[in-house]
């Protein structure tokens, strides 16, 4: 299954074989019907596509789409509702045929740039992130500010509803006022929406451990195209440099297109594994594909035999891939906090003005393993303060992962006040720039 980009969305049926059910009153592109794109037509296909192609086919509601107003809302009614081992799909979604092509082709985004602890659900709110070559960036907003408030709406409101909509821009020229606090001192920023090019690998650094040997440490926000030379240059640098362990940092990392987390993989996984199994896209029984292989390319190098992955709740689908797939390779430790838990991918599909990602496939690495909806096994629990600058020596989970590459053992965590959470802990929140994705391409 191929990415479909800007196709029309009966050609985009006809190749794959993706326009119905075997009921004909569904069966749009098989009998020769032209596609109209309607609101009716187009939740007719997605009832087609829900039937055959979607991963849990067979196991998930199929409604009519008569009493649903658009395709959104026909789609929540048809997702998988969770059964004993599997969770209800949280993951399927539709987005606009641009904003697709935007972030995923042309590797751009619109937005200010900030990002904030949103997820955890706790005060203070913290700006997490900041998105390079951003209205944010260029204002100097730093990771580590409080966020007193946000258009006048203060911190613990946000929190409590988990809302963060007035964190993201509609359209190139909207306003946020920020209320920061820094060090007990507050300042306002006042932020206008604009598009910019994504910066995927945002540090890479090299760092000498005690006894001699060195570690190169790599963060990576997105798996984008755009990220796969700085990848390779920055790998390229660490093996120079004589690194011989490796630190990846995706703990912000909602993941993308699998080839870019294929080529991640065999950077890390060195020459001698090309040609191996990295990951294998299984699609269900009732769709007719055959499930996709990943292997290992050639990108030359020796092999890092010991990766520590630096994880968290957004940590989430092709970035939890790339430390599935190296395991049965590397040892893989996992330092952070729980993964988001998304082993499941998607075919995207262009149909009249909007990309579908639903849910088509699960991911399995070469042993076999996956299905990690709790998120990936832990190797040391370690909270995230959003303090320090990734890539800083000091910054707290850099730090547990440098001590753990010269001990071999979780460093002992601080006591501290738990924090009660603000909102229930299963809403779903969006924070800004949140994607997450598995991407076959």
């Amino acid at each position: 299954m191929r990415f479909l980009l800007r196709t029309a969305a009966c050609a985009a049926l006809a190749l794959l074989a993706s326009c119905g059910s075997d009921d004909d009153d569904y069966d749009y592109g098989h009998d020769g019907k032209s596609f109209s794109c309607t609101i009716n037509n187009e939740k007719l296909w997605l009832r087609g596509e829900m039937a055959k192609y979607y991963f849990w086919a067979g196991k998930s509601p199929l409604p009519s789409p008569e009493a649903y107003a658009d395709p959104e809302a026909y789609l929540d009614a048809l997702r998988f509702q969770g059964d004993a081992s599997e969770p209800r799909d949280r993951f399927s979604y539709i987005e606009s045929r641009s904003a697709f092509d935007e972030f995923f082709v042309e590797g751009r985004t619109l937005g200010y740039g900030v990002s904030v602890n949103g997820t955890e659900g706790t005060l203070p709110l913290k700006v997490r992130y900041v998105d390079p070559g951003s209205p944010a960036a260029t204002a100097g907003v730093s990771r580590g500010d409080t966020v007193v408030a946000a258009n006048g709406i203060a911190a613990a409101q946000l929190v409590q509803s988990g809302n963060f909509a007035s964190l993201s821009p509609t359209r190139e020229g909207d306003v946020l006022t920020l209320v920061l606090e820094t060090n007990g001192a507050q300042r306002t920023v006042t932020l206008t929406g604009a598009r910019y090019n994504l910066v995927p690998v945002t540090a890479n650094t090299v760092f000498t451990l005690p006894g001699g040997a060195k570690a190169g440490y790599l963060s990576l926000k997105d798996f984008v195209t755009q990220a796969e030379a700085p990848l390779t240059a920055a790998i390229t640098q660490f093996r120079q440099a004589g690194a011989t362990e490796l630190i990846l940092d995706l703990r912000y990392n909602g993941g993308g297109r699998v080839s870019t987390a294929t080529h991640l993989g065999s950077l890390v996984a060195g020459a001698t594994r090309a040609g191996a199994l990295f990951t294998r896209l299984a699609y269900n029984p009732i769709s007719g594909l055959r499930d996709a292989n990943y292997t290992f390319t050639n990108q030359g190098g020796t092999a890092f035999p010991r990766v520590v992955v630096l994880t968290g709740p957004r940590t989430c689908s092709a970035s939890e891939m790339v430390a599935n797939g190296l395991k049965p390779y590397a040892t893989v430790v996992t330092i952070g906090s729980a993964s988001c838990g998304k082993p499941v991918g998607f075919s995207p599909q262009d149909v009249c003005d909007n990309v579908y990602s639903l849910v088509n496939f699960e991911s399995l690495n070469a042993a076999g393993q996956g299905r990690y909806y709790s998120g990936l096994p832990l190797t040391c629990a370690v909270k995230d303060d959003f303090s320090k600058n990734l890539g800083d020596a000091t910054e707290t989970l850099t730090a547990a992962a440098l001590s753990y590459l010269q001990t071999g053992a979780c460093p002992v965590q601080p006591s501290s006040t738990t924090v009660r959470p603000l909102r229930a802990l299963d809403r779903v929140v969006v924070e800004p720039g949140q994607r997450s994705g598995m991407i076959a391409d």
